[in-house]
């Protein structure tokens, strides 16, 4: 038995599987890294594991979307093998004197790969059998699908490297062409490069290898060869490497220029592993040639890149389509702003928005006299999972009610992906009123807003962002370049079958005439964390608390009319998906804006301040209280949120020192629940202003079920369990209470 497993532990696999976690931690931690994002140990709730698990190619999960994504690993496998041969091969001497020694160096690597490529075959069988659903068969082709993209790159590598790769045999049959690398060794000879060999050969005692038919073979010794020799062999094979890996970043980026052509959108999982493959080769490549100071060139290449992107030319900073970058920057500071909110550029605002709700007063209540109920609709962010709960409750809702809600509603506000649901769902609505044939509560618009969107954008992340935005674009006479902005406004479009690819003053007369409820964006501004309220109409009033406009210097200016500071460059004419982008911009997953202004705003999701669009509401009933009094019975605010409103309290116990120092910054990963809390006390406030008996709040909450385990994912991508579980959700018992109390306010009988 001890022989036994000496005999494995001095095996070349194991050999190998030890100086990975001796010398090449980093490259090691690659394939923990996709352990952990497959799991969903790590940005679970982005649904980053669906690029891998549930990839699309051509808009649906296929037989080739697996091929290219078994063909990237493939690639990833034998990048990462190069990389470690690069940096260990020195260490097995030996190698250099078997044919093709790059071939079993990587015959001999197995016991990483294999293992993950075990752990990725039975998640993607769980995933699909449980989350999509898939049949045997269609589960069979998909897995043959990624064993044949794998071996077929697989294949490719092997055969260049057969023809390019040189060997101990190479060398010999021109032995007459190079005869001072063949020469006998005399004493003393290249002395430190033989006792240096020796002395690996001591370290990294290595008694057997694996050959190409997986049978072990005793290593031979190399002490005969000169030492000089034995690094061409390596480095020949190194140079060999270095022109795969140029071969993979120009692939990258041509696939980065044609992002427009849905032919060559290869499944952002297979873009993601193909980034990672050239992640390797840099790591390896500064680890190779600068030894002990690697860690010195990496902190000065980070430092160097951090000053070259400072440029404009090296760093591409995403826009807001439809707006004039060229015309004078609007000057943007805190005296600006509180002399746009003046006594009568407020009241112009707060007159023209009153006319509005005339008009919608005497389209829902006719009757001279009458009083209607006043419906504002909060959404909250949560990707897709939030688009499809916003509209199935509002379809649901408003069915019920034979379209009373949406007829009550004058103001719909939130975040991200309950807003891009209500974008939508606003725009049927105004096409039926328009008198188009359009049937607004059919299902077929809960599929069209659900359909994939983050892996376009991963797409393109990898593929052009991460290396050089460089392709451009045209529309409204503004040139732009392509990043993963554009993906995602092109994705929606293509998704919504491009109903609203409009501008933003396209709404300003159906907002004025009251065809459609009115819609505020509120992406946050990253320089100064104040709201970008972003409309057709002048929003001027949302600017400050009303008392900060009559008594200047009692409250700050905590809000930004965009329509307001932009005007001169052309804010009429933003593009409204880049609005809706701009309240949606999730960090990381899709680019900051920058505006232009100076100096420059930058916005990101709305999210950050108003996650569920209660600070927005409360301000507009603010302004709006004495109106509202004099012309409805009241004030109904819908909310529709799609996280839970309490969670479970985390404990502090058992905490080690280290976890006790991050104490402090764990309150940052508690800003919704932050929100939350301000909330209430904002739903409080309207109380005070309106009084009980005419303000009514209805809440609607996504949660799974209690016999449900399955929670939909905060990400750009929904699965169809996910979406099955989301629509269940409407049959809790609180949310049933939350219909019909809402039948009860808005039925027949109270308008």
């Amino acid at each position: 038995m001890v022989k036994f497993f000496t005999q494995v532990f001095y095996s070349f696999p194991t050999r190998l599987l030890i100086i990975h976690f001796r010398s090449n931690l980093l490259l090691l931690g690659m394939w923990v890294g996709l352990v952990m994002l497959i799991s969903g140990g790590i940005a679970k709730k982005l649904g980053i594991r669906f690029l891998f698990l549930e990839p699309e190619y051509l808009s649906s999960g296929n037989f080739w979307a697996f091929f290219l994504m078994g063909l990237a690993l493939g690639c990833f496998y034998f990048t990462w093998n190069l990389t470690v041969y690069l940096l260990t091969a020195h260490h097995f001497p030996f190698l250099a004197s078997l044919k093709n020694p790059f071939t079993k160096y990587c015959l001999n690597n197995f016991l990483l790969p294999l293992g993950f490529l075990i752990f990725y075959l039975v998640s993607l069988i769980h995933f699909q059998a449980y989350f999509v659903g898939e049949s045997t068969g269609q589960l069979g082709l998909d897995i043959l699908g990624f064993l044949g993209g794998a071996f077929s790159i697989l294949l490719l590598y092997i055969l260049y490297f057969h023809f390019t790769n040189r060997d101990i045999r190479y060398y010999e049959r021109h032995r007459e062409k190079m005869p001072h690398l063949f020469r006998d060794m005399l004493p003393g000879h290249h002395k430190i490069d033989l006792d240096s060999i020796r002395q690996e050969r001591h370290r990294f005692r290595v008694d057997t290898y694996l050959n190409e038919a997986f049978r072990p073979r005793l290593v031979r010794s190399v002490s005969h060869y000169d030492s000089r020799l034995l690094m061409r062999i390596f480095r020949q094979n190194h140079l060999n490497a270095l022109i795969i890996q140029l071969i993979t970043i120009l692939v990258l980026m041509l696939l980065g220029w044609l992002i427009d052509h849905p032919f060559f959108r290869i499944p952002a999982g297979a873009s993601f592993l193909f980034f990672l493959s050239i992640f390797v080769a840099i790591i390896g490549a500064i680890n190779y040639w600068f030894n002990e100071w690697r860690i010195t060139i990496m902190l000065l290449l980070l430092l160097l890149i951090n000053t070259v992107t400072r440029f404009e030319i090296a760093h591409h900073k995403s826009r807001a389509f439809g707006m004039d970058y060229h015309m004078t920057p609007a000057p943007y500071a805190y005296t600006l702003l509180d002399s746009l909110c003046s006594v009568r550029q407020v009241e112009q605002d707060v007159e023209q928005t009153e006319a509005i709700l005339n008009r919608w007063k005497s389209r829902v209540s006719p009757v001279p006299g009458s009083r209607p109920k006043l419906v504002l609709l909060s959404v909250s962010g949560g990707g897709l999972r939030s688009a499809l709960w916003t509209m199935q409750v509002v379809q649901q809702v408003d069915s019920l009610l034979k379209g009373s809600l949406l007829d009550h509603t004058v103001l719909i506000t939130g975040a991200s992906g309950g807003m891009i649901g209500m974008a939508y769902l606003r725009e049927l609505l105004l096409r039926k009123n328009q008198g188009e044939a359009v049937d607004l509560y059919d299902i077929q618009h809960q599929e069209r807003i659900t359909r994939d969107l983050l892996n376009p954008v991963a797409f393109t992340l990898v593929t052009n962002d991460l290396i050089m935005p460089w392709a451009n674009f045209q529309t409204r006479g503004q040139t732009y370049r392509k990043d993963r902005g554009y993906a995602f406004e092109r994705q929606l479009n293509e998704n919504t079958h491009f109903l609203m690819d409009k501008t933003l003053s396209d709404y300003r007369i159906p907002e004025e005439e009251a065809q459609v409820p009115m819609i505020y964006l509120t992406p946050s501004i990253v320089n100064d964390v104040r709201r970008l309220v972003i409309s057709p109409q002048g929003v001027s009033f949302m600017m400050v608390a009303p008392v900060g406009v009559y008594q200047k210097g009692t409250v700050e200016v905590d809000a930004v009319d965009f329509g307001l500071v932009f005007q001169k460059q052309h804010a009429d004419s933003l593009r409204f998906l880049s609005a809706l982008r701009m309240n949606a911009s999730y960090p990381y997953i899709l680019p900051s804006v920058h505006l232009p202004s100076d100096p420059a705003i930058e916005v990101m999701d709305a999210g950050f301040r108003d996650n569920y669009g209660i600070l927005s509401a409360t301000r507009f009933i603010q302004v709006f209280k004495d109106w509202i009094q004099a012309n409805t019975s009241g004030v109904v605010l819908v909310q529709i949120s799609s996280s839970e409103k309490i969670e479970k309290i985390p404990t502090s116990k058992n905490k080690g020192i280290l976890s006790s120092l991050l104490n402090p910054f764990e309150i940052v990963g508690q800003i919704l629940s932050l929100q939350e809390f301000e909330q209430d006390n904002s739903l409080g406030f309207i109380y005070d202003i309106l009084g009980d008996e005419s303000f009514d709040f209805v809440r609607f909450m996504y949660h799974p079920g209690r016999d449900n385990k399955v929670m939909a994912s905060i990400s750009f991508h929904i699965t169809a369990k996910e979406k099955a579980v989301v629509r269940e959700a409407v049959q809790d018992p609180d949310n049933r209470e939350s219909i019909r109390r809402l039948l009860d306010i808005l039925g027949p009988a109270r308008n």
